[in-house]
């Protein structure tokens, strides 16, 4: 793992109209045999201050794993839904995620990511979003 800026947007909402989110923070960067790792720590911003992200990016789909104060591992591969347990201070709730698009330009110098995906939560809607993640390694 090698030190990098990440830049993250996240879009929120029913439609792409929705509120944009920007955070650009340390973090850490690897690469290696088409695989992609990248790490950081959340701060108060976020709402996760103490929470470790992590994501493994590969051909097989994108992982997003969270430990600290809000723990999950949520699953996106395009045209599938997953379902994922995400666990907070107040209790916990399975959630479901279905993949719209994932659109990987990684390399070893870093890169962009990008996922569009819909979330539910009991079969309903919860929003419709779309993450971005800039790598500069």
């Amino acid at each position: 793992m090698k030190d990098a800026i990440l830049t993250i947007k996240g879009l929120t909402g029913v439609d792409e109209s929705g509120e944009e989110i920007e955070l650009v923070t340390d973090g850490q960067y690897s690469f290696e045999d088409k695989k992609a790792a990248i790490e950081y720590m959340e701060s108060e911003l976020t709402g996760m201050r103490g929470t470790r992200t992590a994501f493994s990016v590969g051909p097989e789909g994108v992982m997003i794993t969270r430990s600290g104060t809000v723990n999950m591992h949520m699953l996106f591969q395009q045209g599938r839904k997953n379902y994922f347990n995400y666990i907070t201070p107040y209790g916990s709730m399975t959630m479901g995620v279905d993949t719209q698009s994932i659109r990987n330009e990684l390399n070893e110098r870093g890169g962009r990511l990008e996922v569009k995906y819909v979330m539910d939560l009991g079969c309903s809607v919860v929003s419709r979003r779309k993450l971005e993640i800039d790598i500069r390694a």
